[in-house]
């Protein structure tokens, strides 16, 4: 059987919706002996993969009636969600773990990689960003609470948004009216990494765009997964009717 990098979930639908996981899976390919040399424990962190995030994306898409695109590999084998010359591209040391399967990757292994697992992604990604002229692309990650020797993190919830404040804007501004949340504006991280997946399918592009982080311990479940999903959907609907566009 053919080894597919990536799900499409709802692929006929319709909607102007596009909803993304770039981390979505800790699976290592068969054609690297299906492990990097991790302990299992560390392939279930989120060093590997964005606990949770998969669910959540299909809650969103299914509430949406719109279709979902999903990595299918670890980003310990080659982070879809950075830029092809970004150095954090293939990781040898992440949040305290070594990376035995990385440690001695070559340009060659790395292009290799780049051919097998990230350009599939990013192409089917790209072709159904273009199925219509009027794509809308939400991105879904999580987050750990606490890195290792470092402060705990107290969000719930971080919205991502680079220069194109459209639709990350009205969003946040209806999280933020939510009693039992803590929002971040570009926090946990900063929101543009040049090269990265909304740079180069959203924002090169002019299309509306966010990108959601739930704090991985909140989504740990079936059931806060599709209760996530099914919250967001209509902040995300009433936050695109607030760009009038």
């Amino acid at each position: 059987m053919t080894y597919v990098p990536f799900f499409v979930h709802g692929e006929n639908r319709s909607s102007r919706w596009l909803i993304t996981c770039d981390h979505a899976t800790n699976t290592v390919p068969p054609d690297l002996g299906g492990s990097l040399g991790l302990p299992e424990a560390d392939m279930a962190r989120h060093i590997a993969f964005d606990p949770g995030a998969a669910g959540v994306t299909r809650a969103i898409a299914d509430a949406l009636d719109a279709p979902a695109i999903l990595s299918n590999f670890s980003r310990l084998v080659i982070d879809p969600n950075r830029g092809e010359n970004d150095p954090t591209l293939l990781m040898r040391l992440y949040d305290g773990s070594v990376i035995p399967g990385n440690r001695n990757a070559c340009a060659e292994e790395k292009e290799r990689r780049l051919n097998a697992y990230y350009r599939p992604y990013h192409d089917a990604l790209a072709a159904l960003a273009a199925r219509r002229d009027d794509t809308v692309i939400v991105a879904v990650h999580s987050f750990t609470r606490q890195l290792k020797s470092r402060p705990s993190r107290p969000w719930h919830i971080g919205i991502l948004h680079a220069y194109d404040r459209r639709l990350s804007d009205p969003l946040i501004t209806a999280l933020e009216a939510e009693p039992d949340l803590v929002v971040g504006r570009n926090e946990p991280y900063p929101g543009h990494l040049p090269g990265d997946a909304i740079d180069r399918h959203a924002l090169h592009h002019g299309r509306l765009n966010t990108l959601i982080e739930l704090r991985n311990d909140l989504i740990a479940t079936e059931a806060t997964q599709a209760a996530w999903g099914e919250r967001l959907a209509p902040m995300l609907v009433a936050a695109l009717a607030k760009t009038n566009e």
